[in-house]
């Protein structure tokens, strides 16, 4: 799950991570009582949309950049109602772009120097990684494709926590000395009980700035919750906006399925994260491009299956389904009630193909028969993904 920067600052401000004052206005009259508020000059005005490069976006209106710094609070209200209700379109977003409710204003601050601080949950050594770099402001991919060694790690060991001698070794490889490594210091270690205490799965501050007067402040943050641990803080999933998201994937919340839509036509049911994956790929292989990413998990019900097969049909861009299903716990007769229940509910007329194997599948395989559906059966996987492929090309 993400959240919008004006969302990110109030988890700073909760937990102590210095960041300028900001508040979020949803039309420009809040903008203009906001920016008055903070002292009329020197203000940030930011689109809120979850994704990159706003500042040199372009709004389908016409106006130029997502991020402006103004100059009094009147101009603060003519920017945010330029702004609000429009689309904008980033490197990010792709052309469809997106749609700005909001915008965050917030006091400017002078800058001396920008860096990069990012927390991450590290897959090789199982635990929390800091990434920093001198080299802030700009895409942390590009520093790290061109120059490397501007890019520096510290694993946090996940049960002594981030140590101060880290600390202390990270403030001096940026470059942090004195009163700005303490600062430093309290930032990191207040940004690092924000990622523990809240489930983090990266908090990624881009810049961090040093101010001319010694300041070490969060300008920017991006965050990634995991949604595993979501159940623990409802006061952080109270946060998510449903309308940043596919609203395919938001429906397949409801009913616990792991749905990710893509931009080919033919559409994947399959049980396991790792079979849908090689599922993609075998598509890929036999000359297809795979719809989405869905899986139904182990001890899917005959309403999850239903419901995910009007998902997948609710894609205009689909042309062909393929099912695979390899029955451990999954009941391969749970997977064929469900797809004929669903099938017959929307009138399913595109091309299907089916394979089942394991757990009941002769039961799967006899409800699918007597089922009147006009379905292809697939030996094997890839004698299913060949079928499909060739299936919408007829």
């Amino acid at each position: 799950m993400n959240i919008h920067e004006y969302q990110a600052k109030e988890l700073f401000e909760k937990y102590g991570v210095p960041t300028p004052k900001g508040k979020v206005a949803n039309n420009a009259a809040e903008a203009r009582a906001i920016a008055e508020e903070l002292g009329g000059s020197n203000v940030v005005v930011k689109a809120q949309v979850h994704a990159g490069g706003r500042g040199k976006g372009t709004f389908k209106n016409g106006f130029k950049g997502g991020v402006h710094l103004v100059n009094s609070a009147a101009e603060a209200g003519d920017i945010a109602e330029k702004m609000i209700g429009q689309v904008l379109v980033t490197h990010q977003t792709g052309e469809e772009g997106k749609l700005v409710n909001k915008v965050l204003i917030a006091q400017s601050v002078d800058i001396a120097k920008e860096y990069y601080l990012a927390i991450l949950m590290d897959r090789d050594s199982r635990g929390p990684v800091i990434v920093a770099s001198t080299e802030g402001g700009v895409n942390i991919e590009e520093v790290a494709e061109h120059t490397p060694e501007k890019i520096l790690n510290e694993k946090i060991h996940p049960l002594l926590g981030l140590q101060a001698y880290q600390t202390r070794k990270l403030a001096a490889k940026l470059g942090f000395q004195g009163d700005q490594a303490k600062a430093f210091g309290k930032l990191l270690g207040a940004l690092y009980k924000l990622f523990i205490s809240c489930d983090c799965s990266m908090v990624e501050v881009n810049p961090l700035v040093l101010t001319p007067d010694g300041q070490v402040l969060a300008l920017d943050a991006k965050f990634n919750f995991d949604d595993n641990a979501l159940y623990r803080h409802p006061e952080i999933e109270a946060m998510r906006d449903p309308s940043e998201e596919d609203p395919r994937e938001v429906e397949a919340s409801k009913y616990g399925l792991n749905y990710i839509g893509l931009d080919g036509n033919i559409a994947c049911l399959v049980n396991g994260a790792g079979l849908a994956m090689a599922t993609m790929d075998i598509i890929k292989y036999c000359g297809g491009e795979p719809a989405n990413f869905l899986d139904v998990g182990g001890g899917a019900s005959k309403e999850q299956v239903t419901n995910a097969f009007k998902i997948i049909l609710g894609d205009p861009n689909v042309k062909g389904i393929l099912v695979n299903i390899f029955g451990g716990i999954m009941d391969c007769n749970v997977i064929a009630e469900g797809i004929v229940a669903a099938s017959k509910e929307v009138g399913l007329s595109l091309p299907l193909v089916v394979r089942l194997e394991g757990n009941n599948v002769e039961a799967g395989k006899k409800t699918l028969a007597e089922s009147g559906l006009n379905l292809i059966s697939g030996d094997n996987l890839a004698d299913a993904a060949d079928k499909v492929v060739k299936a919408i090309a007829a």
